[in-house]
C-alpha cells in the first residue's frame, strides 16, 4: 500500500522526484515517529567509547564538512520496506548503524529526513539481483588475509559488482534483504540494525545511502521531495581483516579491493563516509556500533546516477 498525498512545494524552486515507500508488515506506519534510539544529540566516541556532542550551531562547535557524493550505483531500488531492521535472515556479524543527518552550513539537525540504506550480503551478494552472483559472476581468488589479495582496478568503473558505477539495472527477483528506510528524529539521527557487509570483484566493503527531504510522511509511507544526498558509507581494512576470521565471510572466496585500491571511496576519511566503529577487539563476530555525522545540503538534488 503506498499513499496518495504529495509533498508541499517548498518556497524555493525544486525539482521533485516521486518516490513511495512501501510499509512492510501491520503496524510499520505506527512506528514510523520512532526514531533512533540513540540518546539526544550524543554519539559514541568509537575510539574511547565516551560521549562526544553531535555539531551543532548553538553548541559553538565547528560544524562538519559537507559528506562527499558518490555514484548510487545499479542496485538502488526505490519504493523500498520502512523499516529499522533490515536483516531478514541473512547471516553475519550484527551491524548497528547510526547515521546523524546535519545541514552542512547551519550544523543543524534534520528531521524527518527519509534514509535509505542498502549492501550486499556477507558474501557479495545483492537482495534484487541474485542472479547477478557476487562480483558479476564470481571471483576465484582467496579469502582476505593479513596481506590484501585484491589488485587495483584500472581505469573507469564499469558497473556494480565490478566497479560500483554503470547505470541502474532492474531488479531480477523478489527478495528485499539489507535494504531499507527509516525517518529521522529531532535530533537528526536514524538507526539501523543489519550486518556487516561482506565485499565482491572490484569493490571495497561498503554501504550505500541515500537521504530525501521536504517530502510527506504518511500513514502509508513517503514520498515526494527530494534526494539531497547519494553516498557511501566505509569500513577500516582492520575491521574487514577481523571479519574475514568469522562465517560466513571466511568462505567468501572472490578477490578482495581494499579501501586504498577503491575507485569510489573519496579518501578522505569521515568526510568521505569512513564510519567510526566500535567493537571487541579480537570477538568482532559478537557485534559492531557503526556510527557517522553526515553533513548534507537540503537546498541540493544529488541522486548519484
Amino acid at each position: 500500500m503506498t499513499g496518495n498525498h504529495t509533498a508541499e512545494g517548498p518556497k524555493h524552486k525544486r525539482d521533485l522526484t516521486r518516490r513511495k515507500v512501501v510499509i512492510a508488515g501491520a503496524g510499520a506506519a505506527a512506528a514510523v515517529g520512532v526514531g533512533g534510539t540513540l540518546a539526544s544529540g550524543a554519539f559514541a566516541d568509537e575510539t574511547t567509547g565516551t560521549a562526544s556532542a553531535g555539531a551543532s550551531a548553538s553548541s559553538g562547535e565547528v560544524c562538519y564538512k559537507l559528506t562527499s557524493e558518490t555514484t548510487e550505483g545499479p542496485y538502488y531500488i526505490d519504493a523500498d520496506k520502512l523499516r529499522k531492521d533490515v536483516t531478514e535472515d541473512e547471516e553475519g556479524i550484527p551491524l548497528t548503524l547510526r547515521l546523524k543527518v546535519i545541514d552542512s552550513e547551519t550544523c543543524k539537525p534534520i528531521r524527518n529526513a527519509a534514509v535509505d540504506i542498502w549492501h550486499c550480503n556477507a558474501l557479495g551478494v545483492y537482495s534484487g539481483y541474485e542472479s547477478m552472483g557476487s562480483g558479476g559472476g564470481g571471483g576465484g581468488g582467496t579469502p582476505p588475509s593479513g596481506e590484501p589479495t585484491g589488485e587495483p582496478p584500472s581505469g573507469e568503473p564499469s558497473g556494480e559488482p565490478g566497479g560500483g558505477g554503470g547505470v541502474h539495472e532492474e531488479p531480477t527477483d523478489d527478495e528485499r534483504y539489507l535494504r531499507g528506510t527509516w525517518r529521522t528524529d529531532r535530533d537528526g539521527v536514524v538507526e539501523f540494525r543489519t550486518v556487516f557487509p561482506g565485499w565482491y570483484q572490484g569493490r571495497c566493503v561498503h554501504i550505500h545511502t541515500k537521504v530525501h527531504v521536504s517530502g510527506t510522511w504518511t500513514d502509508a509511507g513517503y514520498e515526494g521531495g527530494t534526494t539531497c544526498h547519494t553516498g557511501q558509507l566505509f569500513f577500516d581494512e582492520a575491521s574487514v581483516l577481523a571479519t574475514a576470521e568469522v562465517a560466513p565471510y571466511s568462505t567468501n572466496t572472490t578477490t578482495r579491493t581494499t579501501l586504498d585500491e577503491d575507485t569510489i571511496y573519496p579518501d578522505n576519511g569521515t568526510e568521505g563516509g569512513l564510519l567510526k566503529l566500535k567493537y571487541k577487539k579480537n570477538a568482532i563476530a559478537k557485534g559492531v556500533v557503526a556510527t557517522l555525522t553526515m553533513g548534507v545540503d537540503p537546498e541540493a538534488t544529488n541522486t548519484g546516477t
